[in-house]
Order: structure tokens, then sequence, then C-alpha cells
């Protein structure tokens, strides 16, 4: 037996509910499909549950420095099994309550299983097969795990597993310099473990300017994280009750009780039968998608991880915002009007809008740079973090901001100033002649802009 619907929504991440809402809200009936956790990576194995243990961290960190700001706190523990209860606590109740949203919501059926294409409008869950007019995927992505001699003869953890942890590790070895592992190394140091990364290229962060890559370095080793760079060659074996990690033929062994492998994310597309949907993929497995989130079948779209569009909770959700704009309110938005922006949430956090200096000199348009250390921040200097710098860069002849480095105290928070006066399409003048409070980490954006020199 076939049930119809007017719409199918796969996937439950960040997108998915939200779609589903507007939709039945306008009257549609609707199949959500989840094969495993409603939520997505977000609230499950991502943003809530990892920036919930960067927290206990922090606070960790910030307790051992207690002398710093003449408060003395005694000796210093973690409790790893109470730090990952409280995370599961509030990862938990963030999916039961989308969880209670869907199953809540009228006009709207939440159906459990993985979703494959008959053709292309039908869905096949288990024995379950549906048929819809419109289709919208959300189906999110999953840990890279490279072909590496010798990984498959141990145990590693990928993002997901280690979130499973509720002792701390002797050494945690890492494998990949990016985003993900960064977070992981410093709070699992700051937890009390030794830390090594092991990153194949030349500098941490590949996709900064080389000054922020710089940076972040200095701020990892300087809470004792061991950094090599060049592991371009790595093997790995089995030592005892843990891992052996060789970075390349050059460099000794690296022994560690836990390996963690985090060098990059793909799509989970492999297994919904798109070309039965003619759907189109590019060779990396994202789904193909124009301006407005529309397949390469007009009546199926795309958001979230799958898209290749962004890889953030936050481009996620902007991407139901444009489809629903588009198909319910005549509201013509566009993906590419947004201006990129994300943060590394190592602490202190770097927040990044459009484009990095190197991205503007490889444009070749004329531009302005400036930089301020964030030692010139009253405030950082009050809360004894004064890491990092601030660093904009605006186009010489409009005036307009093209891009944003904002590695410091309240850097993922400053930067959206930024992100507004970029989506409004004013000059930079618009901040450097606005009165900031004072004293905020935000006041030195004025400051900051009044002192432009050209961009060599």
């Amino acid at each position: 037996m076939t049930e119809r619907f007017d719409a199918i929504v796969v996937g439950a991440g960040q997108a998915g509910p939200p779609l589903a809402g507007r939709l039945t809200a306008a009257g549609h009936t609707v199949a959500v499909i989840e094969r495993k956790l409603v939520g997505g990576t977000c609230v499950n194995t991502g943003c809530i549950p990892t920036k919930t243990l960067i927290a206990s961290a922090h606070a960790a960190h910030l307790a051992r420095r207690g002398a710093d700001f003449g408060v003395g706190t005694g000796g210093v523990t973690v409790d790893m099994a109470a730090v990952k209860a409280r995370k599961d606590r509030i990862s938990i109740g963030d999916r039961e309550g989308v969880e209670s949203w869907l199953e809540g919501m009228d006009g709207a059926t939440l159906i459990r299983g993985h979703a494959r294409f008959e053709d292309p409008h039908t869905l096949r869950v288990g024995d379950t097969v549906l048929q819809a007019d419109r289709i919208f995927l959300n189906v999110g992505g999953r840990a890279v795990v490279p072909n590496l001699p010798g990984l498959d003869d141990v145990d590693y953890l990928t993002n997901v597993g280690i979130l499973d942890l509720d002792a701390v590790p002797e050494h945690l070895v890492i494998v990949g310099g990016s985003y993900i592992a960064l977070e992981f190394a410093q709070m699992y140091r700051r937890f009390g473990a030794e830390v090594t990364v092991l990153e194949k290229g030349a500098r941490l962060a590949s996709r900064e300017d080389p000054d922020v890559s710089a940076s972040i370095a200095q701020i990892l080793e300087s809470e004792g994280i061991r950094i090599v760079i060049g592991a371009d060659d790595i093997r790995i074996a089995k030592q005892g009750n843990g891992v052996s990690v060789t970075p390349n033929a050059t460099a000794d062994p690296v022994v560690g009780s836990h390996l963690l492998v985090a060098v990059g994310r793909r799509p989970n597309t492999d297994d919904l039968g798109l070309d039965a949907a003619g759907v189109q993929t590019d060779g990396r497995g994202y789904i193909v998608v124009d301006d407005q989130l529309r397949t390469s079948a007009e009546h199926i779209w795309a958001m979230g991880d799958c898209n290749g569009r962004g890889a953030f909770t936050h481009t996620s959700y902007n991407d139901f915002e444009i489809v629903a704009a588009n198909l319910l309110d005549d509201d013509p938005r566009r993906v590419s009007d947004r201006v990129p922006t994300y943060a590394l949430y190592i602490d202190p956090p770097l927040g990044r809008a459009g484009m990095s200096v190197d991205d503007v000199r490889r444009s070749g348009r004329k531009a302005l740079v400036a930089k301020r250390p964030m030692t010139r921040v009253g405030r950082a200097v009050e809360k004894g973090e004064t890491q990092g710098f601030m660093k904009v860069v605006v186009d010489a002849e409009t005036e307009q901001i093209l891009g944003a480095a904002i590695l410091g105290v309240g850097g993922d928070e400053v930067v959206h100033t930024i992100v507004d006066v970029m989506t409004a399409g004013l000059p930079y003048t618009a901040i450097s002649r606005t009165m900031h409070i004072h004293p905020t980490v935000s006041e030195l954006l004025p400051t900051l802009l009044q002192d432009l020199k050209p961009l060599t």
C-alpha cells in the first residue's frame, strides 16, 4: 500500500522539522523520515554536546587559573562521568523537545527508518511506500574515515564515538588539524589528557590566513598540546592497550591510549537511490543545487550539509528559510545573498565572516586591511584573556567590508557586527563612526576600522 503526502522531508536535522512546521501550517500533509536520531548532527553529535563539553573544559581551565585573579581554588579535578552526564542531559533534552514538536504537529507524520528512492516521486522506508509531489532532502553528513595503513587494526574514535567517553584518556592522539580536531584537542587537554595533534599539511586550520593559523597553534601549544605538522604518511599500529601512530617516514612514533580520527566529513547521499530520482551529485557526493536549493529534479530540494553549500547548523537553518520563503512567501531569497560566516570554538574562539585576506589577494582587487591585538582591548585585559587579534579587510573602492577574522575572547559574538553591516551592504564607516559601549570587546571595531592601511 502506498501512502500519499503533499510533501516528504527526508531527515530531521536543523532544516527538516521547521520546514515541516511551515508546510503543515500552510495546510500541507507532510511525512518526516528519520533513520536515526531526531535533531540531526547538531543536537546529537555536534554543536550541542560538544559545546556543552567545551563549557565544562573552560570551567576546569578557569578554576586552575584562579590564582591569576586572586582566588584560591585548591586542587582541581575533573569527574568525566559527571561531565558526560551533563552533556547527555542537555543533548537528550534538546532531542526530546524536537521529537515532541514533530509528534504533536498537526498534519505531520514522523516515520522511522532509512529512505530510498524508487522513482522521482516515490520513497520506500522498509515495507512502507510513500509518494509526494514535493520532496526535501535534509540527510546531513558523517565523519570521513581515511584509508590509513593499520587503522582497521586498532580501536579508534570519530567525533561521534568520543562523546561516549566517561573517563579522561591518558594520551589522546588526534589525526587531523582542522576545526573539529582542534576543539576536541583543547577540550581534552583541559580535562587532563596529554594531547598530540597530527596534521598532514604545513599548518593548522589551513583555510584560514597564515597569521590566524599561527595564533591558533600558539594558543594550543601554550596549554601543552603537542602539534606535529607534515604528517603526510601516517601509519598506525596497535601497541599494548593503545596505539602507535607514525606521522611520516622520518618521524618517531607517537604512542597514545586513544586515537581520534577527525579529517573531515562527507554527505549521507550514497545510499538514497538518488539516480532513481534524477538527482545529480558532484564528485564528492554533494547534491547539486541552484541558488534556491532546487536539485536537478525540479520537485526535489536539498538542504543542510548534504548540498555542499555550508556545513553548519546556521547554514542548514538558513537553507530552510530560503526554501520556505520561495515556496510559501513569494519572497525570492537566494543562497548567494548570505555572507559566509562560522566560528571555531577553541578558547578564545575564532569568528569568521566573508573573505580571508588571502582570498582578497587572489581576487586581485584593491583593498585596505586593519589588524589589532587583543592586548589592546580593555575588556580582554580585565578578563585576563588577551590572546589573539582582530583583522578586517575592506574594498578600497566601494568601502564595503569584504571579510573579518576575530580571534579572541567574544570573537564568535563580535563578528556578527561585521556580518550585519556586510549583509546590509553598508560601508565600513557604518561601524567606524558608531559609538560602542565601553568596556566591551566590540568597542575596538570602530577604532580598528579607523586605522585601515593598503593591503600589500
